[in-house]
C-alpha cells in the first residue's frame, strides 16, 4: 500500500496547464522514480508534494490522510523530507552545524517520540565525517548533495523526496550514493527520486512514473519503462540498430535496470543517456529599424558638417539632437550626411 499517494493532481498557471491529472503512489521500502524532460513538470509536482505550490484540483494523502492544504511545516512534522534541485544549504555554517539544525528541529517537534538520529553518525554514513568542520559553502556541489541527504534524514522522514540527488558527483560517487539509497529502502523509507542519470535510475528504482508536459504517459518496471515507444520518443531516444545491451557490463545482455551503477547507458542515438527536446520555437524577432542620421545644430554646423558620417557605428542614433553637442536644436540646412 502507498504510503504517499497523488491523485488526479492539476496545476495550472494562468492558461497554462504544468500537470494535468497526475496520479502515482510511493511505498515504504522501495525507490519509486519519476522521469521525464526538462520542463515535464517534475520539480513543479515535488513543490505540490510538499506544500510550496497547492494544487488546481486533486488530492495528496500521506498516510491516508489529506494533506492538500497543510503548510510545509505540519508535512514536515509527518515525515515527510526534501531536497532540492538547486542546493539550499547553509552556507555560513559548518557541515556538522547543518545537520545538527535538523537534528534540533526533531527533538522539538517529535513530542516524546523516536529521539533524533545521531548527526556524527549520519555524516559518517555519507562520507563526510572528516569535513564537519568545514563551511558548506566550501564544499563542492557532489559533497554538497550528501549534506543535504544527510540534513534531511536528521529529521528522521518516512518518505523521502530527492530532486536530481546524483548532479555533480562523480561515476564514484555515484556508485556509493546508489548503495546509500538501497540501505535506506531496505530500512523501510519511502523514497521518490527525480533524476537524469538514467544508469541510477534504472539500477535502483523498484518503480517508475514518466512525465512530458505534464501528463503521466507511463508507468511501469524499469525495463518495461524503457521499451515503450512513447518513453523513447519523449525522452530516452531510439535504440540503435542491432544493439542487445551487450555494451552495459553484463555478459548476459541484462536490461539497464539490472546493469551496474558505473555503466553509463550509451545505446541511445543521441550517445549522451536522454535526449533533450528542441528548444521551442518563440516569436520571431521583430525586424531591426533602419538606421537614423544625425543632424548638426546651427552653432555646431560650421565645424562639423561631414566631418563624421551620421551612420558610423562609434554614434549612436539620437535623432533630434546634434551628434557633436547633444543640443535639443532644430537641426541645422543641410544636416551633417546631407
Amino acid at each position: 500500500m502507498a504510503l504517499l499517494e497523488v491523485r488526479d493532481v492539476t496545476v495550472r498557471f494562468g492558461g497554462h496547464t504544468a500537470l494535468s491529472t497526475v496520479s502515482l503512489g510511493v511505498e515504504p521500502g522501495r525507490i519509486t522514480g519519476l522521469i521525464g524532460p526538462n520542463g515535464a513538470g517534475k520539480t513543479t509536482l515535488f513543490n505540490v508534494l510538499t506544500g510550496l505550490l497547492a494544487p488546481s484540483a486533486g488530492q495528496v494523502l500521506l498516510a491516508g490522510e489529506d494533506i492538500s492544504r497543510l503548510p510545509p511545516y505540519k508535512r514536515a512534522r509527518r515525515g515527510m523530507a526534501r531536497t532540492f534541485q538547486i542546493l539550499e544549504l547553509f552556507g555560513q555554517l559548518t557541515v556538522l552545524e547543518n545537520v545538527q539544525l535538523a537534528a534540533r528541529l526533531r527533538r522539538h517537534s517529535a513530542a516524546g517520540g523516536e529521539p533524533a538520529p545521531d548527526p556524527w553518525e549520519l555524516l559518517g554514513r555519507v562520507g563526510l565525517a572528516e569535513l564537519a568542520d568545514r563551511r558548506a559553502d566550501t564544499l563542492p556541489t557532489g559533497q554538497g548533495r550528501r549534506l543535504e541527504l544527510a540534513r534531511a534524514l536528521a529529521v528522521r522522514p518516512r518518505v523521502l523526496l530527492l530532486d536530481e540527488p546524483a548532479s555533480g558527483q562523480d561515476e564514484q560517487e555515484t556508485e556509493q550514493f546508489a548503495r546509500l539509497l538501497v540501505e535506506l529502502a531496505d530500512e523501510g523509507l519511502a523514497i521518490l527520486l527525480v533524476e537524469h542519470d538514467m544508469a541510477l535510475v534504472m539500477s535502483v528504482c523498484a518503480h517508475l512514473y514518466v512525465l512530458d508536459f505534464g501528463i503521466l504517459i507511463a508507468e511501469g518496471a524499469p525495463a518495461a519503462v524503457q521499451a515503450d515507444p512513447k518513453v523513447r520518443e519523449a525522452y530516452l531516444g531510439t535504440v540503435l540498430d542491432g544493439d542487445d545491451g551487450q555494451h552495459l557490463g553484463d555478459p548476459d545482455g541484462a536490461t539497464p535496470a539490472t546493469a551496474g551503477v558505473g555503466a553509463r547507458l550509451c545505446l541511445y542515438e543521441t550517445g549522451r543517456g536522454p535526449r533533450r527536446r528542441p528548444p521551442r520555437r518563440g516569436r520571431a524577432p521583430p525586424p531591426r529599424p533602419a538606421p537614423r542620421r544625425w543632424s548638426s545644430c546651427a552653432a555646431c554646423a560650421p565645424a562639423t558638417a561631414r566631418s563624421r558620417c551620421c551612420t558610423a557605428s562609434t554614434w549612436p542614433c539620437r535623432p533630434g539632437r546634434c551628434w557633436r553637442c547633444s543640443a535639443r536644436t532644430a537641426p541645422a540646412s543641410p544636416p551633417c550626411c546631407g
